[in-house]
């Protein structure tokens, strides 16, 4: 029946099959290419955007601390620090948690617990980013202006090391605020990765070093989660990315001041937040390059940590003797 349909179209079905397996691989390269083409349209609307600033102030635009609007003079180093401090904070609160819940989930809970608690992780992936904001200032930003940050500035403020970080007034909005706020924000994200990836560890490996005498303890620490690492690095850099680039929880709560301080109680400012905040109220073109100019900042920071993730995960599996 097949060789009389294809007589009938006069086609061979060699032909034919070859001839859709290159529409196929046009098809679907053209759709990675088209990806790849609206990054770079993006990078370079956002780089051509900025260009103003980029020309007024040149590298001091980076490192510049000022930032006056009054004056007409821009700098971007603040906003970069309260981006990447707030993101650091979060990755540390956020990381152990994620890979304690995704390690509970798949190994230690009874199986009837297992959905129910995975469905309500997952689920807090789907708040509004205002949601967690809005309950960061009204309800987290009291409690830590009332209970945590004058017990931090008491007992850590006059160390030799640390006091500097944890020292200031208790206003409860700050960077320190900023960065738990967006890592409860990333935690499911990073646990519903780890959770899939420690799923899928092989039964047999488990099963062999239970075999061996192994506690579960040993299991966990010693087959998987050096099985799973470089997933687990991979899902630790999604987190991060997603903290880089929050907007609205962070603007609630840092304080959107563009002030330079060690201290992790005192309030700053964020890429995003600043963006977010005054784009509406750029008034003059240098105002507005300016903000563009912090966007194609944020992009190459976060360009520049998915890169270093891919180069250590690449790195991770040449250790173990995976190619691709």
């Amino acid at each position: 029946m097949r060789d009389r349909a294809v007589r009938y179209v006069g086609i061979p079905a060699g032909t034919r099959g070859a001839a859709g397996d290159r529409l196929f691989g046009l098809v679907t390269a053209g759709a990675a290419w088209f990806v790849l083409l609206l990054l770079a349209g993006a990078a370079v609307s956002m780089a051509w955007g900025g260009r103003l600033a980029f020309e007024t102030f040149g590298l001091g635009f980076v490192t510049g601390q000022e930032w006056n609007v009054v004056e007409a003079k821009f700098g971007a180093l603040v906003p970069i620090y309260g981006t990447l401090v707030t993101s650091a904070i979060a990755l540390v609160i956020a990381v152990p948690v994620s890979i304690g819940i995704a390690l509970f989930l798949t190994d230690i809970a009874p199986r009837w617990t297992r959905g129910p608690i995975a469905i309500a992780i997952e689920l807090l992936a789907a708040v509004p980013s205002i949601i967690y904001g809005m309950w960061g200032l009204f309800v987290f930003a009291p409690f830590m202006a009332a209970h945590i940050e004058p017990w931090l500035n008491d007992h850590l403020g006059d160390k030799a090391v640390i006091g500097p970080l944890f020292s200031g007034p208790p206003i409860g909005i700050g960077m320190l605020t900023a960065g738990i706020v967006l890592g409860i924000m990333i935690i499911p994200f990073i646990a519903s990765v780890a959770r899939d990836v420690f799923n899928a560890v092989p039964p047999a490996l488990k099963e062999a070093a239970v075999a061996l005498g192994s506690t579960r303890w040993e299991i966990l620490s010693r087959v998987t989660l050096p099985y799973t690492r470089s997933a687990i690095v991979g899902a630790i850099f999604l987190g991060l990315g997603r903290a880089l680039g929050e907007t609205m929880a962070v603007t609630f709560v840092l304080g959107n001041a563009h002030d330079l301080s060690a201290s992790l109680l005192m309030p700053s400012n964020s890429i995003a937040a600043a963006i977010a905040n005054e784009f509406t109220e750029a008034d003059t073109n240098l105002y507005r390059s300016s903000l563009i100019a912090l966007a194609f900042l944020l992009f190459v920071v976060t360009f520049i940590v998915l890169t270093a993730a891919k180069l250590m995960l690449a790195r991770m599996d040449r250790s173990f003797g995976r190619t691709h």
